[in-house]
Protein backbone atom coordinates (compact mmCIF):
# COMPACT_ATOMS: atom_id res chain seq x y z
CA UNK A 1 0.00 0.00 0.00
CA UNK A 2 1.39 3.39 -0.95
CA UNK A 3 1.89 6.08 1.68
CA UNK A 4 -0.63 8.39 0.00
CA UNK A 5 -3.34 5.71 -0.16
CA UNK A 6 -2.77 4.84 3.50
CA UNK A 7 -2.88 8.53 4.46
CA UNK A 8 -6.19 9.13 2.67
CA UNK A 9 -7.86 5.98 3.99
CA UNK A 10 -6.66 6.47 7.58
CA UNK A 11 -7.34 10.23 7.68
CA UNK A 12 -10.74 9.82 6.03
CA UNK A 13 -11.72 7.08 8.48
CA UNK A 14 -10.45 9.22 11.35
CA UNK A 15 -12.57 12.18 10.27
CA UNK A 16 -15.69 10.02 10.03
CA UNK A 17 -15.16 8.18 13.31
CA UNK A 18 -14.13 11.29 15.22
CA UNK A 19 -16.79 13.58 13.71
CA UNK A 20 -18.91 13.72 16.93
CA UNK A 21 -15.79 14.64 18.94
CA UNK A 22 -14.69 17.22 16.35
CA UNK A 23 -18.11 18.87 16.40
CA UNK A 24 -18.18 18.87 20.20
CA UNK A 25 -14.73 20.49 20.37
CA UNK A 26 -15.73 23.11 17.79
CA UNK A 27 -18.83 23.98 19.82
CA UNK A 28 -16.82 24.13 23.06
CA UNK A 29 -14.32 26.54 21.50
CA UNK A 30 -17.10 28.82 20.23
CA UNK A 31 -18.80 28.85 23.65
CA UNK A 32 -15.53 29.35 25.55
CA UNK A 33 -14.33 32.47 23.71
CA UNK A 34 -15.32 34.69 20.77
CA UNK A 35 -13.96 33.71 17.38
CA UNK A 36 -13.91 30.83 14.91
CA UNK A 37 -13.35 27.22 15.94
CA UNK A 38 -10.55 26.69 13.41
CA UNK A 39 -7.26 28.51 13.14
CA UNK A 40 -5.22 28.70 9.93
CA UNK A 41 -1.52 29.47 9.79
CA UNK A 42 0.84 29.48 6.83
CA UNK A 43 3.47 26.75 6.94
CA UNK A 44 6.06 25.55 4.47
CA UNK A 45 5.19 22.27 2.77
CA UNK A 46 6.81 19.83 0.37
CA UNK A 47 9.30 21.45 -2.04
CA UNK A 48 8.88 24.74 -0.18
CA UNK A 49 5.28 25.26 -1.26
CA UNK A 50 3.34 27.25 1.38
CA UNK A 51 0.00 25.97 2.67
CA UNK A 52 -2.46 26.73 5.44
CA UNK A 53 -2.26 24.29 8.33
CA UNK A 54 -5.54 23.75 10.20
CA UNK A 55 -5.83 23.60 13.97
CA UNK A 56 -8.54 24.07 16.52
CA UNK A 57 -8.19 27.60 17.85
CA UNK A 58 -6.63 27.56 21.32
CA UNK A 59 -5.96 31.28 21.77
CA UNK A 60 -8.10 34.33 22.20
CA UNK A 61 -8.80 35.74 18.76
CA UNK A 62 -7.10 39.06 19.48
CA UNK A 63 -4.00 37.29 20.79
CA UNK A 64 -3.46 34.99 17.83
CA UNK A 65 -1.27 37.50 15.98
CA UNK A 66 1.40 37.64 18.68
CA UNK A 67 4.69 35.70 18.83
CA UNK A 68 4.81 32.57 16.67
CA UNK A 69 6.24 30.51 19.54
CA UNK A 70 3.83 29.61 22.32
CA UNK A 71 5.62 29.08 25.61
CA UNK A 72 4.64 28.11 29.14
CA UNK A 73 1.38 29.52 30.48
CA UNK A 74 0.88 31.90 27.58
CA UNK A 75 -1.92 34.31 28.60
CA UNK A 76 -3.33 34.17 25.07
CA UNK A 77 -4.38 30.52 25.55
CA UNK A 78 -8.06 30.05 26.36
CA UNK A 79 -9.51 27.70 28.97
CA UNK A 80 -10.50 25.21 26.30
CA UNK A 81 -7.14 25.74 24.65
CA UNK A 82 -5.21 24.48 27.67
CA UNK A 83 -7.05 21.15 27.54
CA UNK A 84 -6.83 20.83 23.76
CA UNK A 85 -3.10 21.49 23.79
CA UNK A 86 -2.47 19.14 26.71
CA UNK A 87 -3.96 16.19 24.81
CA UNK A 88 -2.92 17.41 21.31
CA UNK A 89 -6.58 17.58 20.28
CA UNK A 90 -5.94 20.93 18.60
CA UNK A 91 -4.03 19.01 15.90
CA UNK A 92 -7.01 16.85 14.82
CA UNK A 93 -8.17 19.19 12.00
CA UNK A 94 -4.89 18.41 10.26
CA UNK A 95 -6.57 15.19 9.15
CA UNK A 96 -8.25 17.49 6.62
CA UNK A 97 -4.80 18.65 5.48
CA UNK A 98 -3.87 14.99 4.98
CA UNK A 99 -6.94 14.29 2.84
CA UNK A 100 -6.23 17.44 0.80
CA UNK A 101 -2.67 16.24 0.20
CA UNK A 102 -0.81 19.13 1.85
CA UNK A 103 0.27 16.91 4.76
CA UNK A 104 0.87 13.27 5.62
CA UNK A 105 0.06 11.44 8.83
CA UNK A 106 3.79 11.01 9.52
CA UNK A 107 6.60 13.26 8.38
CA UNK A 108 8.71 16.22 9.47
CA UNK A 109 6.53 18.79 11.24
CA UNK A 110 5.92 21.82 9.00
CA UNK A 111 7.43 25.07 10.20
CA UNK A 112 6.50 28.70 9.61
CA UNK A 113 8.64 30.45 6.94
CA UNK A 114 10.56 32.35 9.65
CA UNK A 115 12.12 29.16 11.00
CA UNK A 116 12.52 27.37 7.66
CA UNK A 117 14.80 30.28 6.75
CA UNK A 118 17.10 29.01 9.53
CA UNK A 119 17.56 25.59 7.87
CA UNK A 120 20.98 25.08 6.26
CA UNK A 121 20.43 24.79 2.46
CA UNK A 122 21.29 21.07 2.19
CA UNK A 123 19.11 20.24 5.18
CA UNK A 124 16.24 22.31 3.78
CA UNK A 125 16.38 20.38 0.49
CA UNK A 126 16.24 17.04 2.32
CA UNK A 127 13.55 17.92 4.85
CA UNK A 128 11.28 19.58 2.29
CA UNK A 129 11.60 16.68 -0.16
CA UNK A 130 8.73 14.87 1.60
CA UNK A 131 5.27 15.90 2.72
CA UNK A 132 5.17 17.34 6.24
CA UNK A 133 3.40 15.27 8.87
CA UNK A 134 1.02 15.54 11.77
CA UNK A 135 3.52 13.62 13.89
CA UNK A 136 7.10 12.40 13.88
CA UNK A 137 9.74 11.22 16.34
CA UNK A 138 10.80 14.80 17.17
CA UNK A 139 7.21 15.65 18.13
CA UNK A 140 7.24 12.77 20.61
CA UNK A 141 10.63 13.79 22.00
CA UNK A 142 9.51 17.41 22.44
CA UNK A 143 5.89 16.85 23.42
CA UNK A 144 6.42 19.23 26.36
CA UNK A 145 8.25 21.80 24.22
CA UNK A 146 6.03 24.73 25.22
CA UNK A 147 6.61 24.14 28.93
CA UNK A 148 10.34 23.68 28.32
CA UNK A 149 10.62 26.95 26.42
CA UNK A 150 8.55 28.69 29.09
CA UNK A 151 11.39 28.10 31.55
CA UNK A 152 13.94 30.01 29.45
CA UNK A 153 14.75 33.72 29.36
CA UNK A 154 14.91 33.82 25.54
CA UNK A 155 12.56 31.13 24.15
CA UNK A 156 13.10 31.96 20.48
CA UNK A 157 16.88 31.82 20.77
CA UNK A 158 16.71 28.50 22.63
CA UNK A 159 14.34 27.15 20.00
CA UNK A 160 16.49 28.19 17.03
CA UNK A 161 19.87 27.33 18.54
CA UNK A 162 19.09 24.25 20.64
CA UNK A 163 15.78 22.58 19.79
CA UNK A 164 15.51 23.16 16.03
CA UNK A 165 18.89 21.54 15.21
CA UNK A 166 17.84 18.38 17.07
CA UNK A 167 14.51 18.35 15.25
CA UNK A 168 16.27 18.72 11.92
CA UNK A 169 18.43 15.67 12.72
CA UNK A 170 15.28 13.65 13.38
CA UNK A 171 13.64 14.99 10.21
CA UNK A 172 16.61 14.00 8.06
CA UNK A 173 16.73 10.58 9.68
CA UNK A 174 13.05 10.09 8.86
CA UNK A 175 13.59 11.03 5.21
CA UNK A 176 16.46 8.53 4.94
CA UNK A 177 14.72 5.65 6.74
CA UNK A 178 11.02 6.22 5.95
CA UNK A 179 8.85 3.19 5.36
CA UNK A 180 5.29 2.04 5.95
CA UNK A 181 6.31 0.14 9.07
CA UNK A 182 8.23 3.08 10.48
CA UNK A 183 5.14 5.25 9.98
CA UNK A 184 3.02 2.71 11.88
CA UNK A 185 5.52 2.61 14.76
CA UNK A 186 5.56 6.40 14.98
CA UNK A 187 1.74 6.56 14.95
CA UNK A 188 1.52 4.07 17.83
CA UNK A 189 4.29 5.83 19.76
CA UNK A 190 2.43 9.12 19.31
CA UNK A 191 -0.83 7.67 20.62
CA UNK A 192 1.01 6.21 23.63
CA UNK A 193 2.76 9.53 24.33
CA UNK A 194 -0.50 11.49 24.18
CA UNK A 195 -2.31 8.99 26.42
CA UNK A 196 0.59 8.84 28.89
Amino acid sequence: MSKRVFDVLAAGAGLVLLSPLLLAIALWIRLDSPGPALYRQQRVGRHGVPFNILKFRTMAKRGSEGPQLTVGRDPRITRAGHVLRRYKLDELPQLINVVLGTMSLVGPRPEVPRYVACYPPAVRATVLSVAPGITDLASILYKEENALLGQTADPERVYVETILPVKLEYYQRYVRERSFWLDLRIIFKTLAAVAG
